[in-house]
């Protein structure tokens, strides 16, 4: 049965605009599950965790076509390294849907509770991880390598923070357990933020292997380990 090109690149462009368009969504989710638990707002909370049905759904559509595209034009080379990250990328834009309603449900949970006063700024913690996980969608549109790695490199921030939330967080349990629920609750967000800065960086990596072919996720770790074992 003969191929038609044409027809393979009409349905990678409406691939590329379902991907886009999941990304649009869990972007604005996690923009929403971040403000609803640094204003403690209960009602953006709940309507983060009713749109999560939404994004499954657009997950469910990109995975599809992604499968029927190999299944019917068995693509090479580019266009092959392309409908991989995508399936890839789909999966991490999922995950980070689930993450924003994990942190909304801690958002509903503090705000029906007393308020506690953590010497932490949740904020710039959150900001930060947006700006990662927008620069990661950016990369993806724009084809942006530099941009891909930028992303990469901003991930050890946010681990450090979410170290410091969790050091924070143990020091005022020891000191007053009072508030023990609360401050477990705000420990469990600070993980989840975390988390949506690694699936940001994951989509990083898969932009850097859609448009140069090269694979480095688990690269810093290796090389670390080959640094420490030359040293002995």
């Amino acid at each position: 049965m003969a191929r038609h090109p044409q027809h393979l690149e009409r349905e990678i462009t409406n691939l590329k605009e379902k991907i886009l368009s999941l990304g649009a969504s869990v972007e604005a989710s996690v923009q929403r599950a971040a403000r609803s638990l640094t204003q403690r707002d209960s009602v953006l909370a709940l309507k983060v965790i009713d749109s999560d049905f939404e994004i499954d759904q657009m997950e469910v559509v990109v995975e599809e076509e992604c499968l029927k595209i190999l299944a019917l034009h068995q693509p090479v080379a580019n266009d092959l390294r392309l409908i991989i990250a995508i399936l890839k990328i789909n999966n991490d834009l999922e995950r980070i849907g689930d993450l924003a309603v994990n942190i909304a449900e801690r958002a509903v949970y503090l705000s029906t509770h007393d308020k506690v006063d953590l010497p932490f700024d949740f904020q710039d913690m959150a900001e930060k991880t947006q700006i990662m996980l927008k620069g990661s969608l950016d990369a993806l549109v724009n084809r942006d390598v530099k941009l891909a790695r930028e992303v990469c490199l901003a991930d050890d921030e946010v681990d450090l923070m979410n170290r410091e939330v969790f050091t924070l967080i143990e020091d005022e349990i020891k000191k007053d357990p009072t508030h023990m629920n609360s401050l477990i609750q705000l420990l469990s967000a600070s993980r989840y933020l975390e988390r949506v800065a690694d699936h940001a960086t994951n989509i990083a990596e898969d932009v850097i292997y859609m448009v140069e072919g090269e694979i480095i996720r688990h690269f810093n770790k290796i090389s670390e380990r080959t640094s420490k074992f030359s040293k002995r």
